[in-house]
């Protein structure tokens, strides 16, 4: 795997980690797309250090169980204060 690649899955990792943010966010702040950040993720850091990517995959499921809150909750601030 090519150094840059190898940094940037260390970085998005990291970040992750440290700011318990999603796949979305960090993609918009590392300025790549959803899907790379999710193959960086799953299947690249696995490679270089499993121990980080178990703690990352514990993030990442914990996000997806809460998606459903987290959604509703969006929704309910979009439409506040609109007359339907």
């Amino acid at each position: 795997m090519k150094e840059q690649i190898t940094k940037r899955v260390l970085n998005e990792a990291n970040y992750i980690l440290n700011t318990n943010n999603t796949i979305r966010t960090t993609a918009k702040e590392y300025q790549v797309s959803k899907s790379t950040v999710h193959k960086d993720i799953s299947e690249r850091l696995k490679k270089i250090d499993f121990e980080l990517a178990n703690n990352i995959d514990n993030i990442i499921k914990e996000h997806l169980d809460t998606r459903h809150i987290r959604g509703g909750e969006i929704t309910k601030q979009k439409y506040k204060g609109k007359k339907l």
